[in-house]
């Protein structure tokens, strides 16, 4: 325990209370400094303007609650016999430590990055744990020799007490709690908002993990229905869907110059080489941020390959591709489009693209991850057995899929003359008749 407990300040939980100094030295190592450097939100910035947060905030928030799950459960539930169900807070530590890194093995642009390269965050998230070459592994040999395996085992859902798992990894969990309320207040959007401090009064352990008290189903429901609106409005807006095509086709069109030997041999080369020849150590991967990437574009915007230097200046000065919606349909109508946007003289392997966006608001594919209510009686009922309104977006996946393609396409008359004809009047003549705006 430290002697005096640290404090950060934080728009969403007001304290960040920190009493442990594991805690304070993982905050401290320079693979957690390190997600200062990396958005919380990717490209959503581009449409919203102030999602500049980090992963690194977003983590010492579920950190936080996390803690207030842990002094909750010790001062209300407190285990008393072996097997009851209460909670034994020799846990907490593994718990909070699991919080504060479930986020670590991000990368730069996250998930964009990791489709191009083959990546995955959570194995990183764990090599990064368990490597003795990071400076957090360090940290958490000074617990226990194995204290690092147990809290990847935590990220991993293998560790053996459901309680632990379920703070950090659940249908209603303190990750996905900061995010919504996090992504919320930097987006300027409120349909994240919901009653964090309800939700954590009625939680409760269980032998099978985490149960919520029956009185506070309608603080839950808000919540499932808080994060079906974030993403609907704000996850899934297409133009932040459009600045993450633009970005993996960039990345990609990098990635296709350098295994042709025709990207410029430049630091940007040099950084990327391991992802490009999928030769990646942890040394390499660390490397990388968002900052990174973006003065890689920046060198990019000035490349001899018109491709290349188009997307990286369409990325950086925000030009987002024009989308429409798509329906089962007319998915046959796309291979025609992209030709006739192939045809008006755009590589359609990089300025078109389709991409289908769906979230399940609430799912009954995993036991383990149902939301249980509990009677005054003991009596379990899982969540959308008795809540009309859950049970009518349960197993109901949402969203939409848009084809994506130049702004250009949909030009002023004068443009449509000189440019586009015959091409463009087919390409808008086919997007209007089948009603895709």
């Amino acid at each position: 325990m430290l002697p005096l407990e640290k404090v950060l300040r934080d728009p969403i939980h007001d304290y960040i209370y920190i009493k442990h100094q594991v805690i304070l030295d993982l905050i401290n190592t320079r693979e957690f400094q390190r997600l200062r450097r990396i958005k919380q939100l990717g490209t959503t910035n581009y449409t919203f303007h102030s999602a500049e947060h980090s992963r690194f905030t977003h983590s010492v928030g579920v950190y936080e609650i996390t803690r207030r799950i842990c002094d909750l459960f010790a001062r209300n539930y407190a285990t008393k016999t072996q097997g009851d169900g209460g909670w034994d807070d020799n846990e907490r530590l593994v718990a909070l430590c699991a919080a504060l890194l479930h986020d670590v093995g991000h990368g730069a642009y996250s998930h964009t990055f990791e489709h191009i390269f083959e990546t995955d965050h959570e194995e990183m998230t764990r090599t990064i744990i368990t490597s003795e070459d990071t400076q957090i592994n360090a940290v958490l040999k000074q617990v226990a020799p194995d204290f690092p395996k147990k809290v990847a085992s935590v990220i991993a859902k293998t560790y053996p007490n459901p309680q632990v798992v379920q703070m950090i990894s659940s249908q209603i969990d303190a990750d996905r709690m900061d995010y919504l309320l996090r992504d919320s207040y930097f987006t300027g959007a409120n349909y994240g908002t919901f009653d964090l401090t309800r939700i954590l009064r009625v939680m409760r352990p269980s032998k099978n993990g985490i149960v919520f008290e029956y009185s506070g189903m309608h603080a839950v429901e808000d919540y499932i229905i808080s994060r079906l609106q974030m993403y609907q409005q704000v996850y899934f807006h297409p133009v932040s869907r459009s600045m993450e095509v633009i970005l993996g086709h960039l990345l990609k069109r990098a990635k296709d110059l350098y295994l042709a030997g025709k990207l410029p041999q430049d630091f940007a080369a040099e950084l990327l080489r391991p992802f490009f020849e999928k030769d990646l150590t942890l040394a390499n991967y660390l490397r990388l941020d968002d900052g990174i990437l973006n003065t890689c574009f920046e060198n990019w915007r000035t490349a001899k390959d018109p491709i290349l230097s188009d997307l990286a200046q369409r990325f950086l000065d925000r030009q987002p591709l024009k989308s429409v919606r798509v329906t089962e349909k007319q998915t046959a109508l796309l291979p025609k489009l992209a030709a006739l946007v192939t045809n008006s003289g755009y590589d359609a392997n990089y300025y078109t693209a389709t991409n289908d966006s769906f979230n399940l608001p609430y799912a009954l594919y995993d036991s383990k991850a149902k939301i249980n209510l509990i009677q005054p009686n003991g009596e379990l009922e899982e969540l959308s057995e008795v809540s009309p309104l859950v049970k009518a977006v349960t197993d109901k996946e949402l969203g939409d899929e848009r084809f994506f393609f130049p702004k250009q396409m949909l030009g002023t008359p004068e443009e449509q003359q000189e440019i586009f004809q015959p091409y463009y009047q087919e390409f808008l003549q086919h997007i209007k008749n089948d009603r895709l705006i």
